[in-house]
């Protein structure tokens, strides 16, 4: 795994193998997420990365929100409650050299706590796969207090997702057996 584009362009990031399953590490692949960043920075979305309050949930290694502080986001708050995803992020954080605008939170993503700053406007949902529990944590988030009223959110998933109530779908793409829905939430 490496930072695709931006300022860390290239840099290897902590090695996981093919993934932990025990922990429901399955990192998305080079491939997806620079397809992703390339659909996100293609326009019909502006620009939703540069200065963007990232909230990456299921973090897993933190790879897409390093991405995207790498392509210019303002800060990313990163949510895993794994022990080894959370050593990954870390890890990460420390080779990018980003712990000044990082926060690691230890919690379910799923019944999350209150958030106390401000709300995010770019959000990644990856949860572990045919589980259904990106629609738990993304209302957790609402709930919460952790999405700005015009959030992006990019859910990945082993199958496409339909946007919840409150929720716009704007575009699905597959990669191989990962489906990416990107999402608006409706003020």
């Amino acid at each position: 795994m490496r930072i695709i584009a931006g300022q860390h362009r290239g840099l290897k990031l902590a090695t996981i193998g093919k993934g932990d399953v025990v922990a429901h590490l399955r990192p998305t692949s080079d491939r997806v997420r620079e397809s992703l960043f390339s659909v996100l920075m293609g326009g019909a979305y502006g620009n939703p990365i540069s200065g963007a309050q990232v909230l990456d949930l299921f973090a897993g290694t933190g790879a897409l929100g390093l991405e995207a502080l790498s392509r210019g986001a303002n800060n990313c708050t990163f949510i895993d409650d794994g022990r080894k995803a959370q050593s990954l992020i870390r890890e990460n954080i420390n080779l990018t050299r980003r712990s000044t605008d990082s926060t690691v939170l230890r919690a379910n993503a799923t019944r999350l706590p209150a958030n106390k700053g401000k709300p995010h406007n770019l959000v990644f949902l990856d949860p572990p796969y045919g589980k259904e529990l990106g629609e738990l944590a993304l209302a957790a988030a609402c709930d919460n207090n952790w999405l700005a009223k015009n959030a992006l959110i990019i859910w990945e998933e082993s199958s496409p997702k339909h946007a919840p109530d409150g929720y716009q779908l704007f575009d699905q793409r597959k990669y191989g057996d990962t489906w990416i829905s990107i999402l608006g939430k409706q003020p």
